[in-house]
């Protein structure tokens, strides 16, 4: 990849933004995972983000006020929710401009995932950070595991990542100069990331299930295989490994056949279980494993490529034998 500290729209130093004027997209945003994500891109400058969901998902009705959330979070509280307004208020700073669309398809659909990045190309003339985070969790045991249940767990959690690798290099090589919209920014040098957000699972057994660990396996293939597809692209390729992360979810809530979550709930282990086998004694949360996620899409991390970076609180180096999921 080209020396981006001395390419000025890519300094991942500059003031209004690590990823300011980056275009993105993020599946799973119907997951916590993935939302908080979408919000830690935003944050640090994207121009526009596509959030990625089942077609059956009902759209957040909070994403439209999104550019508030993260205003308030990062310089202190400037509006109310009562007083909100359609268009952010011209005290905004630039890191609060970002589009966010949501756009439901299936991401292991190789004909949606074309038909997207066309979508990409023709409105923004740009694509720059594509994050796969549509990850499924199967079934508990093998004895519950149909055929069915295998296939699914291989298409959310393998396909979307060899299809972001398969087509986002060429559209994350295409330059273009600086267009009128809020956040934009021109594109002289070929830059991407693709951020694979995996499981312990994909380098530990014994993990949920067999669908589980499998497919999780598969998916930091891809992106292992991805660092040689990717030569000379200047388009970079990772795998985010979390832990034992607490969605929000109790077990009274949660469909133990696993086939509507991304992660288990974390209350499937005691808080003294986690203080026992879990380094820093506590679940992760979502925007923990969002922090990497920006780190992987910017500048700071220019010479990472093939990189697993486990986000489990050091379970697995600390107990790898009951690693927490």
């Amino acid at each position: 990849m080209a020396d981006i500290e001395s390419k000025s729209p890519f300094s991942p130093y500059r003031a209004d933004g690590k990823l300011y004027g980056f275009v993105c997209v993020v599946s799973g945003a119907d997951q916590p995972v993935g939302e908080a994500i979408i919000h830690e891109l935003a944050a640090h400058g994207a121009a526009c983000i596509y959030g990625i969901s089942k077609p059956s998902f009902p759209f957040s009705m909070h994403y439209p006020l999104l550019p508030y959330t993260i205003r308030n979070r990062i310089h202190g509280p400037l509006i109310t929710a009562c007083s909100l307004k359609p268009s952010p208020p011209p005290s905004l700073p630039p890191s609060c401009n970002t589009k966010i669309i949501t756009y439901p398809f299936s991401p292991s659909a190789e004909d949606s995932t074309l038909t997207l990045i066309d979508d990409i190309l023709n409105t923004w003339g740009r694509l720059d950070v594509w994050v796969c985070s549509s990850g499924l969790l199967g079934p508990p045991s093998i004895t519950n595991t149909t055929p069915a249940d295998l296939q699914k767990c291989f298409e959310a959690n393998t396909y979307a990542p060899f299809f972001a690798l398969k087509y986002a290099p060429p559209a994350m090589a295409k330059l273009c100069e600086k267009r009128n919209y809020p956040n934009a920014e021109v594109k002289d040098v070929k830059y991407g990331s693709i951020v694979v957000v995996g499981s312990v699972a994909g380098s530990y057994g014994g993990c949920w299930g067999p669908c589980y660990t499998m497919s999780s396996h598969a998916a930091l293939g891809v992106v292992r295989s991805g660092v040689a597809v990717l030569k000379g692209s200047g388009v970079r390729i990772n795998c985010i490994s979390p832990g034992q992360i607490d969605i929000g979810v109790d077990l009274n809530n949660f469909d133990m056949r696993g086939m509507t979550s991304q992660l288990p709930p974390a209350s499937m282990q005691s808080k003294e279980s986690q203080k026992s086998t879990i380094g820093l004694e506590r679940a992760g949360l979502p925007t923990e494993v969002a922090r990497v996620a920006g780190f992987l899409a910017s500048g700071f991390s220019s010479y990472i490529t093939g990189a697993n970076l486990v986000v489990d609180g050091g379970a697995s180096t600390m107990c790898p034998l009951t690693v927490p999921v």
